[in-house]
């Protein structure tokens, strides 16, 4: 039995590669759950492959899991469809999506065609691997996963404040002003005092110089 090598990997981390055998005669549905055991993901979501040209461009869709829609449309399953039914090209390519709610896709490369199996072997089987996959959620926003919006919540003091709190935070403001306009009035009546004493002393150096005047003019 003839045995496929292909090249897996993910559309957005060129680094993470995982190279699978598979026989001729297994299922994409085989192909589809050995990619995730390579990885390390669970398969149970609804994917597709999709046969593909030199430039990744989709073609015909075989898909795991599918919605109504994809079933009234008439979509092949991957259970029902073997690989070498789907070889045309010795460097074929599919082009595959898993989990279409939070998706990640791959380049699918055929490698080589091996004639023989190597004894022993479980099939699909992974030959070469290397990076590291990032996790399976990683890559999609998730608003569930953030915390409830306190509208009471004062960031500006990052403490939960309530009325009473605030009443009590305008009184003290009020008290502050009151204590201001205190002030303000005692510096107010101070400077009065000092004016007040400043202009007798004006009047009695003017008195002085007057009287030293008349004094000098006896003379």
């Amino acid at each position: 039995m003839a045995v496929y090598r292909f090249r897996v990997s993910f559309e957005d981390y060129d680094d993470v590669v995982r190279e699978i055998d598979i026989r001729s005669n297994q299922t994409f549905e085989d192909f589809h759950r050995g990619i995730h055991q390579a990885i390390g993901y669970k398969c149970e979501y609804p994917s597709s492959f999709y046969v593909s040209n030199d430039q990744w461009i989709k073609g015909e869709e075989i898909t795991f899991m599918p919605n109504q829609r994809r079933i009234d449309r008439g979509i092949v399953l991957m259970e029902k469809v073997k690989l070498s039914s789907r070889i045309d090209d010795p460097h074929q390519k599919f082009y595959y999506t898993f989990n279409f709610d939070r998706p990640f896709d791959f380049h699918i490369e055929l490698l080589k065609i091996l004639l023989d199996e190597t004894p022993g072997t479980n099939y699909p089987a992974v030959t070469k691997s290397s990076g590291e996959a990032p996790k399976q959620f990683g890559n999609v926003f998730n608003p569930t996963t953030l915390p409830p919006v306190n509208e009471d919540f004062d960031f500006l003091n990052e403490m939960e404040y309530t009325p009473e709190d605030a009443e009590e935070g305008f009184s003290e403001v009020l008290d502050t002003e009151d204590e201001l306009e205190v002030e303000e009035h005692h510096e107010s009546e101070e400077s009065e005092e000092e004016d007040e004493f400043g202009n007798e002393f004006s009047d009695n150096e003017g008195f002085e110089d007057e009287g030293h005047r008349q004094h000098n003019d006896d003379y």
